[in-house]
Formats: C-alpha cells, sequence, structure tokens
C-alpha cells in the first residue's frame, strides 16, 4: 500500500497523496495540481509546453548531504515525479510576522526596479530569479539571459527584469531557506529511506518510479508495454495538447545509477539521466565547437528536467542532441535483466520516431570516444526563433585536416532533411581527399540533394530545406576556418 503513497514536501509542509483515493492521476501535472489547491494562483498556465515560463516553480532535492534548487516548468513535470522533494512556488517566498509581510530579496528588487506590468507573468521571473539567487547564479549579461530566456514577458517589461535581477543576485545573502535546510534535509531524506520507490497502481494508471537500476529493468520486465520516460518533457507536451492518455508509464528520472558522468583514459561516459543542462556544461568543458547548438536549446526550466537519454530516445528528426551524438561518435549502453550491449548512436535510431531498443531494456549510458588529435567539431541551426525553438533544420560537422589542409575525415549530419536524423553521404565522398577550401565545400553542397528529400510541413517547405542545408554546409565550413572557433583540443 505505501509503495501508492507519494510524498513530498509543499514548502514545509508534508503532502501525502494516495492515489487510490485521489480523482486525478499520477501523471497529472504538478501545474494542475497546484491550480487545483486553494490559495495556489501564482504558478500559471501561458501555453503548456514549457515555452512561456508562467509556470516557474523551484524543486529542491538532496545530493550529497544538500540541498540543491532547480527551476522547473511544472506544466511538464508529472507529480508523481516530485517524490522525496520539496516544491516551492511564489507563495512561499515571502514571510509573515505578527501580520506583517518581509518580501524575498527577488521579489523586493521587482518592486524597486518596477519589474511587474500586467503581472501575469511576474510570478514566473520572480521563481527563476530564486532560482539564481539559491544558485549563486552569475549575472552578467550572457549568463542572466540564459537563466531568464525561459521566460516571455507579453509587456517587453524585460529591462527592468534583468536590472532587478542583477540587483539581487549580486550578491545574494542568506534567507529563510538556508536557515531551514538542514531541517528540510533531513525531512527528505527521511522520506526517500522510508519509500525511496513508487509502484502506483491507481484505478485508471500505473506509474513506476524505481531508484534503482535493477529496480528499473525489473519494472521494464514486468511491465513491458509501460512508456519509458526520462524527464518526460516531451510526453508530457502530448498530454497537454493531444489528451493522449498513458495507462502504463515507467519513469526513470529517479534512478541514480543513471547520473553519473564519468571520465575514462579513452572516453568519457554520461548516463542517460544527465539531464541536457549537465550536458551542456560537459561540452562546454570538452567540446567547445557544438556549443552554438546547446545555446539556443531549450530553457534553463527544461534542462533542468529533460536528459539526454530522453531526447536520444525520442528519435525525433529535429531532436537538436542526435546530430551531436553522431559526429561525436558516440554509442549508446542498452541494458536488460540479463545483459547489456553497445551500439553506436546511428544504428540506435531506426527510423521515425523508432530506436533499437528491446521491450526489456533501457538506455543505460551514452559513450563518447576522446577526439584523435586534431579533429573539430562544428554545429549551427536554422529555425524560426533563435531561442527555445526546434530545429528547421540543424548540420553538424566533424573533420580532420592534415598538415596540407586536405580533408582526412568527414562528417556532415543533417536534422530535419529526413524522417531521421542523417550523414550526406555524397557530399563527405566527395570532399573527403579534397582540400578544404570554400569552392570545393560549394560543390559538395550541390551533391546533398543525392541523400535527401525532405518534405514540406508547417516548419518550413522542401525548397527551402535544401536552400537551407546548402546554405548551413558553407557556414559550417566559413566557421572551420576560423581558428578560435571550433577547437575540441
Amino acid at each position: 500500500m505505501e509503495k501508492n503513497i507519494l510524498q513530498f514536501l509543499l514548502n514545509d509542509k508534508l503532502i501525502e497523496i494516495d492515489f487510490l483515493k485521489e480523482d486525478f492521476l499520477p501523471s497529472t501535472t504538478v501545474l494542475n495540481y497546484l491550480r487545483m489547491q486553494p490559495g495556489f494562483m501564482g504558478t500559471k498556465e501561458g501555453c503548456a509546453e514549457g515555452d512561456c515560463g508562467a509556470c516557474t516553480v523551484v524543486l529542491a532535492e538532496v545530493q550529497n548531504g544538500e540541498l540543491t534548487y532547480k527551476t522547473i516548468d511544472s506544466c511538464l513535470l508529472f507529480l508523481a515525479s516530485i517524490h522525496g522533494k520539496q516544491l516551492i512556488t511564489v507563495e512561499h517566498l515571502a514571510e509573515i510576522n505578527d501580520q506583517k509581510i518581509k518580501l524575498h530579496p527577488v521579489q523586493q528588487a521587482m518592486v524597486e526596479h518596477h519589474g511587474s506590468q500586467c503581472g501575469y507573468c511576474t510570478p514566473g521571473f520572480v521563481m527563476s530569479m530564486f532560482g539564481m539567487y539559491k544558485n549563486a547564479a552569475e549575472t552578467d549579461n550572457e549568463e542572466l539571459t540564459d537563466a531568464m530566456a525561459g521566460n516571455l514577458c507579453r509587456c517587453t517589461g524585460y529591462k527592468p527584469i534583468a536590472e532587478a535581477a542583477q540587483a539581487c543576485c549580486k550578491n545574494p545573502k542568506p534567507d529563510k531557506f538556508s536557515l531551514q535546510q538542514v531541517e528540510i534535509v533531513k525531512r527528505l531524506t527521511q522520506i526517500r529511506k522510508h519509500q525511496s520507490t513508487l509502484e502506483i497502481s491507481a484505478p485508471k494508471q500505473i506509474y513506476l518510479l524505481p531508484s534503482r537500476l535493477d529496480e528499473a529493468l525489473g519494472f521494464r520486465e514486468k511491465y513491458p508495454v509501460a512508456v519509458t520516460i526520462n524527464g518526460a518533457t516531451d510526453t508530457a507536451i502530448r498530454q497537454n495538447k493531444t489528451h493522449e492518455f498513458l495507462p502504463n508509464i515507467l519513469d526513470l528520472s529517479a534512478v541514480e545509477d543513471i547520473k553519473h558522468q564519468k571520465e575514462g583514459s579513452a572516453f568519457f561516459s554520461l548516463g542517460a539521466g544527465t539531464t541536457l543542462e549537465q550536458f551542456k556544461q560537459f561540452v562546454k568543458a570538452n567540446f567547445p565547437g557544438l556549443m552554438p547548438m546547446l545555446k539556443v536549446f531549450a530553457s534553463l526550466q527544461i534542462r533542468n528536467v529533460a536528459t539526454i537519454g530522453g531526447n536520444l530516445s525520442t528519435a525525433s528528426p529535429i531532436g537538436d542532441l542526435i546530430p551531436l551524438f553522431f559526429a561525436l561518435k558516440a554509442e549508446v549502453k542498452l541494458s536488460s535483466r540479463t545483459d547489456n550491449r553497445m551500439i553506436p548512436v546511428e544504428e540506435y535510431i531506426t527510423g521515425y520516431r523508432k530506436t533499437s531498443l528491446r521491450h526489456d531494456e533501457i538506455l543505460e549510458a551514452v559513450q563518447i570516444p576522446k577526439p584523435e588529435k586534431g579533429l573539430v567539431f562544428f554545429t549551427e541551426k536554422v529555425s524560426t526563433r533563435r531561442d527555445l525553438d526546434i530545429s528547421t533544420v540543424s548540420s553538424t560537422l566533424r573533420l580532420r585536416l592534415n598538415t596540407d589542409n586536405f580533408v582526412e575525415e568527414i562528417a556532415i549530419i543533417y536534422g530535419g532533411m529526413a524522417a531521421q536524423v542523417k550523414r550526406a553521404v555524397a557530399a563527405e565522398k566527395y570532399l573527403l581527399g579534397k582540400q578544404w577550401c570554400f569552392e570545393e565545400a560549394e560543390r559538395a553542397s550541390k551533391l546533398i540533394c543525392e541523400d535527401f528529400t525532405p518534405i514540406s510541413d508547417a516548419r518550413s517547405n522542401a525548397e527551402y530545406r535544401v536552400a537551407a542545408a546548402k546554405n548551413l554546409l558553407l557556414k559550417l565550413y566559413l566557421k572551420s576556418v576560423d581558428n578560435n572557433e571550433g577547437l575540441s583540443l
């Protein structure tokens, strides 16, 4: 019976939900749960797909004996996934003593800098600022833009909001949450110690939340038809927008065994539960030429939840990470209760939103070889918006030249040009052994049509995709001749 009961802290209040007795499902979003509670009007729905940030909340969880704070889009977060965590909303920031309200420093800064206009987006901005405040985030223009890019102000009041964030986050001081940290850590640890795994059998839905890999593999074998999620930012959108109902869900977000980032002598190993924000920091340190894609890939709220395993397993032809993993010659580790196997990412993706994952397997880790000397990587994307938008067409280049500037190794990978991410084989064959110059790159670009026959859809027509793909190859060439950009070593 206890495995049916979800426990978390709503600020400092213990919440217990027995899904056998509730009308809502384990996959109810945190946003919808909050909107059903009296007194929680600050967290709002603006888009229900993680674009606007009006629903931003902060989740605190215990890591290495301390609390870590993450800004999250509550519209993309399933309620059962917050087991053993602390949920903080805008209603919890201010202190009330003797009927007097003392605003949190981030709230006070918004008041002093006139950061609120119509007010609809304000709670979301305040919570993003609170996340920055608790993480002592940098407040230079680039870091501030990155932290706040997931929040939209329809009144276009960004300047005073940015000034408020810079003012309050420049020198953050201990707040009431700092004073409560020891007690909160103790209470969250007790929840996880008492019940670390959920096997919820609600009347209409089975929701599985394992905390160990062996438990996850056991659930995978026991419930082969369960939809496996690892972040659920894509799955939640389908639930919100198309009202897709998932009767069986296996949620890997609490499995600590698949959250590692390790460096070996010849390769890096990243657990499938590595978040996109962690992957971004990994790429920044080891493959800076791939950063242009990640700088405009999703918001911090999404990157704090979405994972590399989830992104790969969607097998989307416009998934921004998949071309990067192709270029890096990454392999995936697929595990079951009886064995495990390593296969290249290029073989893992088998078709439109299809993978080679068996019904008893879980994507456990991604292995990336350390690049040989002289290899460089570059990436670019075309999208309707610069930030937070899915690619219309994307391209990633893996390149090695000899001392005479002739191509020794090359891979040109495109997303958005076919039913799955693919390499431009004809262009690669043409360029191999050729001198790396604009004229040859231009000739190679004309061969792209030999490997791709893109379709027209809501994002673009086929003719535009072909033109964009050709121009992206030329742009990648121009980036490669800049000696200050793209070096991987």
